[in-house]
Parts: C-alpha cells; sequence; structure tokens
C-alpha cells in the first residue's frame, strides 16, 4: 500500500495540475509560467544531486567500484536517451510554432502533449529506480528519501499539468479534454515505475548506473526544454527566482526526509 502510494504522488500531481483549467479563465499569465517553469527547473536539478547522483556514487562505492564511474557513463546515457527521444517523438513547445522530431500529421494538441509526456519519462524512471533501490537491502537508498523525491516531483508536476492543459484549452479543446490529456501525459511516470520495480532483484548491480541515468535525463529537460522557456521573451529573471525557489525546496525535502 505504502509503495502504490508512493508511485502515484507524481502522477497526481500532474493530475491536480491539470485540474486548473476548470477555475482559471483565460490563457496562464506569462510571469507565472515563467515562474513555474523556472520552479519545476530548480526542483528536478536538486532531485538529480540529492536523490540520484549522490545515492548512486555512494552505491557504487559500497559494492567496490570506482565512485565515478557509475556516476559518469550512467548521467551520460540518460543524456542520450533523452536526446534520442527528443529526436525521435514528434512534439511541440509552448512558445513555438514548429515542431520539433520526426515529421508526422499529428494534431498540434497532440504534439504539445506529447512534449509534457516527454518530460514526465525520467521523472518516472527516476521514481522507480529510487523505490527499487529502497525496496533491495543495503542500497543506500531510504524508503523517506523514495518518497522526499515523489514528493518533489509531484510538486514539480502541479504546474506542468497547469502548463499543458491551460494552452490546451486556449486552442478550442474543451476543458474536461484539456484535463484528460494533462492528467494522461503523467500516466506514463507511475507505469516506468512499475516496470523497474518489478525488475528490482536483477538490477541491483547496475542500479547506480540505473539512478545516475535518471539524473542525466532529467538535466536534460531541464537544459533542453524548461530553462529556454523561461528565457523567451521579457520577465526571464522571474524563472531564475523560480529556479531558486524550486531548489531549495526539494533540497530541504531530500535532506530532512532522506
Amino acid at each position: 500500500m505504502t509503495l502504490t502510494i508512493g508511485l502515484l504522488i507524481p502522477f497526481l500531481g500532474t493530475t491536480f495540475g491539470s485540474a486548473m483549467v476548470f477555475f482559471m479563465k483565460n490563457k496562464m499569465n506569462k510571469k507565472i509560467e515563467k515562474l513555474l517553469l523556472g520552479f519545476a527547473s530548480g526542483v528536478m536539478i536538486a532531485a538529480s544531486i540529492w536523490s540520484l547522483m549522490i545515492p548512486s556514487i555512494n552505491m557504487a562505492e559500497e559494492q567496490g567500484k570506482v565512485a565515478w564511474i557509475p556516476a559518469s557513463v550512467g548521467f551520460l546515457l540518460g543524456i542520450l536517451f533523452l536526446l534520442v527521444l527528443d529526436s525521435l517523438i514528434p512534439h511541440l513547445h509552448l512558445e513555438s510554432s514548429e515542431p520539433e522530431g520526426i515529421k508526422s500529421k499529428l494534431k498540434k494538441t497532440t504534439m504539445m502533449v506529447l512534449t509534457v509526456t516527454l518530460h514526465n519519462i525520467p521523472e518516472g524512471m527516476a521514481a522507480g529506480v529510487t523505490f527499487a533501490g529502497a525496496i533491495i537491502e543495503n542500497t543506500g537508498v531510504t524508503i523517506a528519501g523514495a518518497f522526499a523525491l515523489a514528493i518533489g516531483i509531484a510538486i514539480q508536476n502541479f504546474p506542468e499539468g497547469a502548463i499543458i492543459s491551460m494552452p490546451l484549452k486556449s486552442e478550442g479543446v474543451s476543458k474536461l479534454k484539456a484535463f484528460l490529456y494533462g492528467a494522461l501525459s503523467g500516466i506514463v511516470e507511475p507505469i516506468g515505475a512499475i516496470i523497474t520495480i518489478l525488475f528490482a532483484n536483477a538490477i541491483i548491480p547496475i542500479l547506480p548506473y540505473l539512478l545516475s541515468f535518471a539524473a542525466g535525463a532529467m538535466i536534460y529537460v531541464v537544459v533542453e526544454e524548461l530553462i529556454p522557456e523561461t528565457k523567451v521573451g521579457e520577465h526571464s529573471n522571474i524563472g531564475t527566482i523560480g529556479v531558486a525557489i524550486g531548489f531549495v525546496i526539494m533540497m530541504i525535502l531530500d535532506v530532512a526526509l532522506g
């Protein structure tokens, strides 16, 4: 039961955020949008360090490995993995009129949903490997630390859910459909986490690599997608403030609960 709740927490963050489409009348204020994008970036950066990279290094040391090798290799593979997905999956960013990925005839709204889904893939992986590490004994990952990461991801998923559902409504999609599309964009998180946990015992030797892999994938999203979106147009400094707030909150969560 505890595990189920932990895996659903990030998905609930996306769902509750998407529900904002029922309470907000017009497009989201640009300043708020930049603040929220920055906040999500800060959370993901801090989570990558405290919840993923540091445990990866510590676990590698305990396994008698050269500590920096799994962290470095996994991190770079995570970056490469998201780079490939980013190049293949058709998606459209909020402030862009040109789709990315392979050419397709998908609707604009569908590609906007795929953008957020792409963001959520590494978060699902991160939640899965941390809970898998907590389930396996002597990995240095605690259930409290796994919950800290899940809560941090949920906090940053809330604005992401709102940021996707509101533009969908502006594109003419009904409020209900906008909510459903936004919520479904986060379904990859619990699915990815469950798959990882099912193979928990088999992944013990490579768990340090998987932790840093998830960190690399999350950092890719921050650097390639989230931060650039906060710099478009005016008031880019608001996004920077959001990064600082998100980073500190996630750091406190991880240190206090982990």
